[in-house]
């Protein structure tokens, strides 16, 4: 007898082959840097659909961020921090350096109510492609 049939589960197959056949994600919806940057509208944040909330620390975020970004530590939003004004009540698209880190950000996010993705490959995959990154004072940044 298989395990499905002892635990009375109406799955066809096991736990990881349906997961991958259905299309679910266990750690939540994921954008490539080309989503996330169309979904933000690059250099025009105003006229986005969506907020790029950084989740790097600031040492970080000061080498190089994606333009018209906002920053919020994941260390501050596990701390209990409120986003800023402009990331309120929007979606939110959200990158690190990597991916790891916005993937634990956009699911607590997510978990207040918002609405949120992160990015697959983080800032790395963004610069990777070609997508801005500035530093602090707007000039050619890099990921730190």
């Amino acid at each position: 007898m298989s395990l499905i049939r002892r635990t009375g589960s109406h799955r066809t197959g096991s736990h990881r082959t349906g997961s991958h056949r259905t299309g679910f994600r266990r750690n939540g919806p994921r954008v490539t840097v080309d989503e996330a940057h169309s979904r933000t509208s690059g250099d025009r944040p105003d006229a986005a659909d969506a907020v790029l909330l950084d989740v790097r620390e600031q040492p970080e975020w000061t080498a190089g961020h994606a333009p018209g970004a906002v920053h919020v530590p994941l260390t501050r939003l596990v701390a209990g921090a409120t986003l800023p004004a402009q990331a309120q009540g929007r979606p939110l698209v959200v990158i690190c350096r990597s991916g790891h880190r916005s993937q634990q950000a956009a699911k607590l996010l997510a978990g207040r109510g918002a609405q949120a993705v992160d990015v697959e490959g983080g800032m790395n995959a963004w610069a990777a492609a070609g997508h801005p990154v500035v530093d602090e004072r707007g000039n050619s940044g890099r990921i730190a």
